[in-house]
């Protein structure tokens, strides 16, 4: 995974609690450690990425991480911030405001031409998945912005695995929705002349490609793989094989599971410990006769007896789970 000075992306997802963002933190430190400048950003609505590294990186720019010796930089995207701000956008002069905050996300024209078709009140209200859009706007800035150019490896700790699915399938639901828009100004301009020339074509196929370039990138196997985390219950791993079917679906590839929690052997005769260590036994069964998730490359890292928080304890995880 160090290997080679071409970007790559990393996307780590899974079920809420399974220890996603302390994998994140502890891979991106790991990626520092070794040379590459690196960036790890945090969709999840939950703060954790700020816990795990013991600083505030959640004011939704670029924080360098403290106590690294090579450049690290943390961010986490606000999604109440940003729902804020669309609600604050929608309502300044007359509606233009919600084309100002898609414009700073590189999605103007597409509520131009939403605006334009007097559907300006359908945006008083965020649209579902707008989490994922500013995601996504974050993903474009990396690939297109010249200061990120230096940063060789980017790590995003993904939210849930709901919201990460609809991460995924967004530039497709947003391509198609310009799609759409492109037909019915066709339509309309057919019937009036006068908004004909209200309508710009240059900034609707900038849209649709920077659309298709997102897509590509999150199915582009020579830069990008997901990492799933699970823990070893039985929830926990259904979950796990649904999400892998689901990635496949989207043609993103997947090599390497992360199987967090689990209980070191041990000697003492603690009742609790050994029922517990036989229902993980029976969840880890379970993973290698999983036909989704038994061809993964399958990475154990134990429950460990101190709380992962700061550098150096994620130096430590990395130590153990990135080997």
């Amino acid at each position: 995974m160090i290997a080679g000075t071409q970007r790559k992306y990393y996307m780590l997802g899974g079920k809420g609690g399974v220890g996603k963002t302390s994998c994140a933190a502890s891979l991106a430190v790991k990626f520092a450690n070794s040379g590459h400048p690196t960036i790890v950003v945090s969709t999840d609505p939950a703060h954790s990425l700020s816990d795990s590294f013991a600083q505030d990186v959640s004011g939704g720019t670029l924080v360098p991480v403290d106590g690294m010796d090579y450049p690290l930089f943390a961010l986490e995207i606000n999604p109440e911030k940003a729902r804020e701000e669309f609600r604050s956008a929608s309502q300044t002069s007359g509606g233009t405001g919600v084309k100002d905050f898609m414009d700073s996300m590189g999605l103007g024209m597409l509520a131009e031409q939403l605006g334009e078709l007097k559907l300006g009140e359908l945006l008083d209200t965020p649209p579902p998945g707008l989490d994922e859009a500013i995601a996504i706007s974050k993903v474009m800035q990396f690939v297109e912005a010249e200061e990120y150019k230096m940063f060789s490896r980017i790590v995003f700790d993904t939210a849930p695995t709901g919201h990460t699915l609809r991460l995924l399938s967004l530039p497709d639901f947003l391509d198609k929705s310009i799609g759409k828009i492109m037909a019915l100004r066709k339509k309309i301009s057919s019937a009036t002349s006068a908004i004909k020339s209200v309508f710009g074509q240059d900034g609707e196929r900038q849209d649709a490609e920077r659309m298709i370039k997102v897509r590509e990138l999150f199915r582009d196997k020579d830069s990008t793989e997901f990492i799933i985390v699970t823990i070893p219950t039985v929830m926990a791993v259904s979950e796990s094989s649904r999400l892998r079917a689901s990635l496949k679906k989207e043609s993103v590839l997947v090599k390497r599971l992360i199987v967090n929690q689990v209980l070191p052997p041990s000697s003492s005769d603690c009742k609790f410990c050994n029922i517990k260590r036989k229902d993980q036994m029976r969840a880890l069964d379970m993973i290698l006769n999983d036909s989704e998730l038994m061809d993964l490359r399958i990475v154990q890292a134990p429950l460990v007896d101190v709380e992962i928080r700061g550098v150096p304890a994620l130096r430590f995880m990395g130590d153990i789970v990135w080997k």
